[in-house]
């Protein structure tokens, strides 16, 4: 089993604030996805993350009191997993509600080291 990094992309919820109903709605289908994949053994790991983080940035390593955005996108969060292949990621991947909220992802092999 190869080990991938999905990378949630999603737009920054305080631009466009969601109603209660479609939060709670959006958790649901999160929590389908965690009860599916959980219990496989192909499910990790992963967090959401905060607001609050500096990027340290250039040749001089300047600290920059933010997180990296484009426009209102942001990273959301991460989630580790396991499968046969790519495919096998992708597909696991295409299940997680976040295309409802307008956000994307990004599959990542990690690389063997040592």
């Amino acid at each position: 089993m190869t080990k991938y990094i999905i990378l949630v992309r999603e737009p920054d919820g305080r631009a466009n604030q969601p109603t209660e109903e479609q939060q709670s709605a959006h958790r649901a289908n999160w929590n389908k996805w965690f009860e599916k994949h959980g219990p496989t053994g192909n499910f990790l790991g992963g967090s959401a993350l905060s607001l609050n983080g500096k990027m340290i940035k250039g040749p001089d390593a300047q600290v920059v009191h933010d997180i990296h955005r484009t426009g209102t996108e942001i990273v959301g969060g991460y989630l580790l997993i396991q499968a046969e292949n790519m495919d096998k990621a992708v597909e696991m991947a295409r299940e997680i509600p976040v295309f409802e909220v307008d956000g994307y992802l990004e599959v990542r092999e990690l690389m063997v080291t040592g």
